[in-house]
């Protein structure tokens, strides 16, 4: 299993996936699905990945799905992997793309390896890096599952069991264009915007809420006062009222900065994803913990403030929680994976499928 592992994860990896395009990868994994697993496969109006794999020794027990998503961070064009000291990492100056093909080749390996096995559902996501696009737009009626495993963070003996509302907030500052000679004939949109950001709070608000302003884009010339500046920010929050409360204080004071001098701002807040969880008592919890256990390892279970496809898939009415894959440095040049890992991660994947068989 080793070598073959680490094989198809490389070969994976070789692929360009870059959040955008990732049909290529999603066209070899289907072809390669098809022939290695037997699996009746179906592309989805989204791009997504749905392939069927019949149950081995368990043709009674309720199906199961195990999901990854295609799309890699940039820098992810010709990728070349290498592996040395037993850790595979990019021999170039792009990431690895173990985010998140270790997950995806792990759930090839551990289906192929299982003595005994549900029906199994392996569904491929798109976009999942630029906004969890696919699991949004995922058609759920071509899933027969309606649990299952998203292999889609780092710590191998975590199980994620939920995560917070994001609130993403897009504003425009429209001030009144002047030469820097005569700033008191214009009005800086700049100006406004960094008053604004001072009236509320920003970073950790506690320990379950965040917020963040991300970029600030405006002016044209070093000598104009600036009219206009677009800003992207964002809150999230495992508690949902928290989050609206504080994307309505960051839209408030964007429009009352604008207001006091005379300038305008839009603001449109989009809410991208609603707090949920799985309960740690539910069966796919409980499946998980077992398989870490049998595994070697001790199970963790824990909440995160990042979005993943399991917490929309969760909020559309599946139970489904995250479980680790291995890799370390993740959207960075300096991404790697152990081998040893790599190969727990399939250990773990083989005894939730051989738990999930006796049902």
């Amino acid at each position: 299993m080793g070598t073959r592992l680490v094989e198809r994860f490389c070969a994976m990896v070789r692929i360009d996936s870059e959040s955008g395009n990732e049909a290529p990868f999603i066209e070899a994994t289907k072809s390669q699905l098809e022939d290695e697993l037997g699996a009746t496969c179906t592309i989805d109006g989204h791009g997504n990945l749905i392939a069927k794999v019949p149950a081995k020794g368990a043709d009674s027990a309720p199906p199961i799905f195990l999901a990854a998503h295609a799309d890699t961070v940039k820098p992810g064009i010709g990728i070349e992997p290498i592996v040395e000291g037993g850790v595979i990492r990019s021999k170039g100056e792009t990431i690895l793309g173990a985010d998140d093909k270790a997950g995806l080749a792990a759930i090839v390996e551990a289906v192929l390896d299982a003595e005994t096995r549900p029906p199994v559902e392996i569904v491929v996501t798109l976009g999942e890096e630029v906004g969890l696009l696919g699991a949004k737009n995922l058609d759920l009626s071509l899933l027969d599952a309606k649990q299952g495993f998203i292999i889609d963070s780092d710590a191998l003996n975590e199980v994620i069991i939920g995560g917070p509302t994001h609130a993403s907030i897009n504003i425009e500052i429209i001030g009144r264009a002047a030469h820097a000679a005569m700033p008191e004939d214009g009005i800086s949109a700049i100006r406004v915007a960094a008053h604004a950001i001072t009236r509320f709070q920003e970073g950790k608000l506690d320990e379950e809420t965040v917020a963040n302003v991300g970029t600030i884009q405006g002016g044209m010339i070093r000598n104009g006062v600036p009219e206009r500046v677009k800003i992207q920010a964002e809150c999230r929050s495992l508690d949902h009222e928290k989050c609206i409360a504080q994307a309505e204080a960051m839209k408030s004071a964007f429009e009352q900065a604008a207001n006091d001098v005379g300038a305008s701002a839009n603001v449109d807040v989009n809410i991208e994803f609603t707090a949920s969880r799985v309960s740690e008592d539910s069966q796919p919890v409980r499946w998980a913990k077992q398989a870490i256990e049998a595994a070697g390892l001790e199970p963790e279970t824990r909440v995160i403030l990042g979005g993943t496809d399991a917490l929309v898939l969760t909020g559309r009415g599946l139970d489904a929680a995250v479980l680790g894959f291995g890799g370390k440095d993740a959207h960075s040049t300096d991404e790697h994976i152990a081998v040893a890992d790599l190969g727990k991660v399939v250990k773990i994947l083989r005894h939730l499928l051989e738990i999930a068989a006796r049902g």
